[in-house]
């Protein structure tokens, strides 16, 4: 009965051979039941010498004919075998499997079965596998079925055929989401909700749930360390080819835009290189990426849980969380860099302005009105976006003037000569750039939010440094010792580039220049306290002085003009 070569023997008709023994066991009860003692078991020794054989059997038939098993075959014959498993669990109590299986199916029973922990769970459950989900009293409730296993174990030296379906259909999941991105273009901008995470991460990781429940009730052994590396391939394929892939690419450089054209700018809308549904999708891009980051994280809690506690330390996804992590990175880079470039003209157009021949100082310059006004275009969009990923939001904030203040700087070091108004003026737009700093974080929103310490810290150090270079600047150069001093206290910079950098601004020749760089390495030595330095301080102390009024008459204006 059952033999190899027999067709009834196949996978097929595997139901055959357990509702043969069903018929047989019924039959034996009914005739012979009563001549042994119960506690004999002799149905259920019966019942388990049936199982060892058919398990036997079954494993050379399929090592015979491995090239016919097809995974929709091999899973039906998986699901019969174990829904007979679980019928004996019912009817039998195990107790003579304690010295003959329990060994052998001693890896099953270690493991946890996910049917338990998922028949309650509705099909349509969040993706994200929820810490809530994680049922601790599981291992007790594998331990109900002794059976586990006892024939279904045959199957695991197949169960590639079941990875490398998963493999296939995942590859094709893949494709499916390119070409649905294709056909239906990026998320549109969603004000209200922040930025729409892209639908397809939460099919890939619904799919992912379902294959891992799948298969761990197939085997809790290798088979999950294979299909732990498939999920790899295809989180890492996510990445690249949905989210990196999508992420619009910068064009190089703005050589359409002349300084005159900058300075009568209006709109400043063609400096931007972004549009609006280009921001948009790369803060949908950002925001996807910080999901399935997250998820990725509990998926790796959840296949440790299912898999034998010897093979725990296989499972490792940081590779892919690290990959995640870096598609959030360029996300903010690519934002960072749109709204740098797009302040970049204004800057130049600084740079280039005859500051030696501005007689008196007026409003903020043009130039400044610009980077408002690219703040005040990008700013709102990228937050509104980010609404659902606030730390990521903080983030690009700190890049940008991380990005722009030293920039901003560099610049200012090449406004030369500067007369005193001038260096005045430059006092006022640098005071003026520096307020819209510290608001950029709730630029243009109703809701006015402080701005993170660690932000606030990162514009008030930088924009003062570019206050303290202008006041330096509008410090007389003689007594040239005062003026060393004067520049060692207020900027604290023992470069002589950047001192040579302040001489240029101030205009200096090179035979004055030269006798102000002997002095100013000569005074570098100092120690940050003594006498000499107190004595130093002194002879400094008239010098903000003399310019205090004029900075006050300055700020004065600024707040009037707030």
């Amino acid at each position: 009965l059952f033999q190899e070569n027999q067709d009834v023997a196949w996978l097929d008709k595997i139901d055959r051979r357990y509702a043969w023994i069903k018929r047989q066991l019924v039959d034996y009860e009914e005739k012979y039941g009563r001549m042994f003692p119960l506690e004999w078991c002799m149905t259920e020794r019966i019942a388990v010498d049936f199982c060892h054989i058919t398990r036997t059997e079954l494993a050379k038939i399929m090592r015979t004919r491995a090239k016919e098993i097809e995974v929709k075959l091999l899973l039906f014959a998986i699901q019969r075998t174990t829904n007979f498993e679980g019928l004996l669990a019912k009817r039998f109590s195990g107790s003579t499997l304690s010295d003959v299986v329990v060994k052998k199916a001693e890896s099953p029973l270690a493991s946890t079965n996910p049917f338990l922990e998922d028949e309650t769970t509705p099909e349509t459950e969040e993706a994200t596998m929820e810490k809530s989900d994680i049922e601790k009293p599981q291992r007790p409730k594998v331990l109900d079925n002794p059976f586990h296993g006892i024939i279904s174990k045959c199957f695991e030296p197949h169960l590639y055929v079941y990875i490398e379906s998963q493999d296939r259909n995942l590859s094709e999941l893949i494709d499916r989401f390119v070409g649905d991105f294709k056909a239906q273009g990026p998320p549109k901008p969603n004000v209200d909700e922040g930025g729409a995470v892209l639908p397809s991460c939460a099919d890939l990781f619904v799919y992912y749930k379902k294959c891992m429940v799948q298969c761990s009730q197939l085997s809790t052994g290798e088979p999950m360390i294979a299909l732990t590396t498939i999920f790899q391939k295809y989180l890492r394929e996510y990445a690249w080819k949905i989210l990196s892939g999508n992420l619009p690419k910068t064009s190089s450089g703005s050589s359409g835009l002349t300084i005159t054209s900058l300075l009568k700018e209006k709109e400043g809308s063609e400096v931007a290189k972004f549009t609006l549904e280009e921001l948009c999708l790369i803060c949908s891009i950002l925001s996807t990426a910080e999901y399935c980051l997250a998820t990725t994280q509990q998926l790796e809690e959840k296949l440790k849980e299912k898999v034998d506690t010897s093979l725990v330390e296989r499972i490792n996804l940081m590779g892919e969380m690290d990959t995640f992590s870096m598609v959030i990175s360029n996300s903010i880079q690519l934002l960072v860099q749109d709204l740098d470039a797009a302040c970049d003209p204004a800057l130049t157009a600084m740079s280039k302005m005859q500051w030696q021949n501005v007689e008196h100082v007026g409003d903020q310059s043009p130039y400044v009105t610009s980077v408002i006004l690219h703040i005040k275009q990008n700013v709102p969009i990228i937050r509104d976006n980010l609404a659902s990923t606030r730390k990521y939001f903080t983030q690009f904030c700190i890049k940008f003037a991380n990005s722009f203040i030293p920039k901003f700087i560099n610049h200012l070091f090449k406004c030369k000569p500067i007369s005193m108004v001038g260096a005045e003026q430059l006092l006022l737009d640098t005071h003026s750039l520096k307020m819209v700093l510290l608001d950029l974080p709730s630029i243009g929103s109703q809701m006015v939010r402080k701005a993170p310490a660690s932000y606030t810290k990162i514009v008030v150090k930088g924009m003062t440094r570019a206050e303290m270079i202008l006041k330096v600047v509008m410090a007389p150069h003689e007594p040239p010792v005062v003026f060393v001093d004067n520049y060692i206290k207020l900027l604290a910079d023992c470069s002589t580039d950047t001192f040579q950098k302040i001489l240029d601004m101030k205009g200096l020749k090179r035979s004055e220049q030269s006798s102000m760089l002997d002095l100013f390495r000569q005074r570098l030595p100092a120690p940050p306290s003594g006498v000499e330095n107190t004595a130093s301080l002194s002879l400094v102390a008239p010098t903000p002085e003399q310019e205090s009024s004029r900075i006050r008459k300055l700020e004065k204006l600024i707040k009037k003009r707030l």
